[in-house]
């Protein structure tokens, strides 16, 4: 795409151009605000602080005021606003979408300083973008009367890793007593920190959830370096592993994947090795040897090897998956906007009703009929942990089923005319026609990144599943894991069995994952313990069957499918550990909100090579 419009639009289009603050400065005044629109790991107000410190405006002098809403700083905002605007001094307003119930009152302040202020009264806003167009909460006046300026971040790693260096100078390098270790781990620093910034561009397989790592993270990062080498005689490489991980950085971090993705990080980066020069940051990229500041910027434009997710210990493949996903994405907001009444080969126009009509009776003519429940219990003589699960999942596919067929006779009643059209049926009828999963059932269902057909017959086939199930109340030979609503509930049931049998405390138990080299036909009958399970994927790397442990991906195979897993419980202290890596195991793509459990494979490669891979287990792709 970047490919198509640099070739009919020109270069300019795709190449960002940084324009210098001061020029934007000159075109601002007591009536005209700077609104600044944040993206993510970019902080524009440093270009604020930095131009008032060569005009006279510091927060030191009181020319300067600097507010972050939020948690009553709205007062603390009014005051400096009216002191600016008698003074000439200068306002910052950071993160003013977090303060909504002000906006309206900020609005008529700043119309009210806008004639007969000082002509020297400047005001800076910030804010982050709305997610969705119902999100926008900043009032119209603002926005017109501002002048908008967006940074936005630096792309690929050699962009990143200049721009994280840029914010030091020679005398940086130069201030610490142990020069050389503070000048290699500052490198690395920067390293660390446009490998996380950037790997966010992966999706879920960089980062379970976005977090927003900023140059603030970076500079004080620096400066407890500086402060832990000056008053220690050797690099405490854990203390400061320990600090940049959980507490710089780890500071906006909430996923424990995360967390442990960013401590494997700070591992591979900050080792004893870089003082004697063997450490490789990435493939073909050692670190630096001792050099001065514009050495290090000539050293990342000569050594970096050219972009590619092996930068950031990710597979290629990586790159085809955050590819095909932005594909996706653009597709999807093209087809939102095509026009509601489409014609066909013949030049019969259909109508968005008729669409909706069409995929309505589709469904309705072969949704199932909903489990008989009282007939199913009325089956059981034990109600084992295996039986629970499987009224729980017959509980929740009736409570599908039943929204499902209420909401779509409702809306073809209507269609018809015999029904009031309210904005809930509005809604389903739009979801119907973008072949989307509405929201009332998605809100009931199991997690799913399906569009509407796909995601009616996997219902069809979770619905069929569940019937051969309940018919005998056995467990399969096989069980399809991903056919479950829960499928954490199957594998407690797992446990809960065995610790029942063996009179042992649940709480002593875990789950063992032995992967077999077969696959769900070769299996006639359930393990006496366990389960054998199957329709699990992986991402991120392959398996190889005949030696049975990880190995790298295999080029263009984004989700290989895994043999059948046996899985098992037993106590913990009967758990191995060695040459294993805990995997996660999540429902979707989309990784954070929908983790499982966490399932150990065997393999002869380090841990922390799949861990900078995003390796994992999903149950639907």
């Amino acid at each position: 795409m970047l490919l198509f419009i640099e070739e009919r639009m020109g270069r300019k289009y795709v190449e960002g151009e940084n324009i210098d603050f001061s020029q934007s400065y000159e075109e601002s005044g007591p009536s005209t605000p700077i609104f600044f629109i944040l993206s993510p790991g970019v902080d524009p107000l440093k270009d604020v602080e930095r131009l008032g410190y060569s005009l006279g405006y510091t927060c030191e002098n009181r020319r300067l005021h600097n507010v972050s809403l939020g948690q009553g700083q709205e007062k603390v905002a009014e005051e400096a606003i009216q002191i600016a605007a008698r003074e000439g001094h200068w306002v910052i307003l950071q993160n003013i979408h977090l303060v909504r119930q002000w906006l309206p009152r900020l609005e008529k302040k700043l119309e009210i300083h806008a004639d007969g202020a000082h002509q020297e009264y400047r005001v800076f806003m910030s804010a982050e973008p709305a997610s969705k167009p119902e999100n926008h909460i900043l009032p119209q006046g603002i926005l017109e009367s501002a002048i908008k300026i967006t940074n936005e971040p630096p792309r690929g790693m050699q962009a990143n890793l200049h721009k994280a260096l840029n914010n030091f100078t020679q005398d940086t390098l130069e201030m610490c007593s142990k020069e050389a270790e503070f000048k290699s781990l500052l490198f690395s620093l920067c390293y660390f920190h446009a490998c996380v910034a950037e790997r966010r561009k992966f999706g879920s397989q960089g980062w379970n959830r976005p977090y927003p790592f900023n140059t603030g993270d970076l500079t004080i990062s620096v400066n407890v370096l500086f402060n832990y080498l000056e008053a220690n005689s050797k690099v405490p490489w854990e203390d400061l592993r320990y600090l940049f991980g959980e507490i710089m950085y780890g500071g906006h971090i909430t996923d424990d994947w995360d967390r442990r993705l960013c401590r494997t990080y700070l591992e591979e980066f900050l080792h004893p090795d870089q003082l004697d020069g063997e450490l490789n940051l990435a493939p073909g990229f050692p670190a630096p040897p001792n050099l001065d500041y514009s050495g290090y910027h000539s050293y990342i434009d000569t050594c970096l090897p050219q972009e590619s997710p092996h930068l950031y210990g990710l597979h290629p493949n990586a790159e085809i998956g955050f590819l095909t996903m932005t594909s996706e994405h653009l597709f999807k907001t093209v087809f939102e906007l095509q026009p509601r009444d489409m014609g066909n080969t013949s030049g019969v126009v259909i109508t968005r009703e008729d669409k909706v009509k069409q995929t309505l009776d589709e469904i309705l003519e072969k949704l199932p009929e909903e489990f008989n429940m009282s007939d199913i219990t009325g089956k059981v003589e034990e109600r084992t942990p295996y039986v629970v699960v499987a009224f729980q999942e017959c509980e929740r596919m009736n409570l599908l089923i039943r929204i499902i067929r209420v909401s779509l006779k409702e809306l073809d009643l209507g269609f018809k005319g015999e029904l009031k059209i309210t904005s809930a049926m509005e809604d389903l009828g739009a979801a119907l026609f973008l072949d989307q999963v509405p929201e009332s059932w998605a809100v009931r269902a199991y997690a799913s990144t399906l569009g509407l057909t796909s995601w009616y017959a996997d219902l069809l086939l979770r619905m069929k599943e569940l019937e051969t199930w309940v018919g005998d109340f056995q467990v399969p030979p096989s069980v399809w894991l991903a056919g479950f609503f829960n499928p954490q509930s199957f594998l407690t049931a797992i446990m809960q069995s065995t610790a029942r049998k063996c009179e042992l405390p649940l709480d002593q138990m875990c789950l063992q994952c032995d992967v077999t080299k077969k696959n769900k036909e070769d299996f006639t009958s359930p393990p006496r313990e366990g389960a054998y399970v199957h329709g699990l994927f992986l991402e991120g790397a392959s398996w190889d069957n005949d030696t049975s442990i990880l190995i790298d991906s295999r080029l263009k195979e984004l989700h290989p499918q895994m043999p059948v897993i046996f899985i098992r419980a037993i106590t913990v202290d009967k758990a191995e550990s060695r040459n294993l890596y805990e995997c996660p195991l999540y429902k979707t793509r989309e990784r954070g909100p929908h983790y499982v459990w966490t399932f150990s494979l065997k393999t002869k490669e380090k841990p922390a090579k799949w861990i900078l891979a995003g390796v994992a287990l999903l149950l639907q792709v």
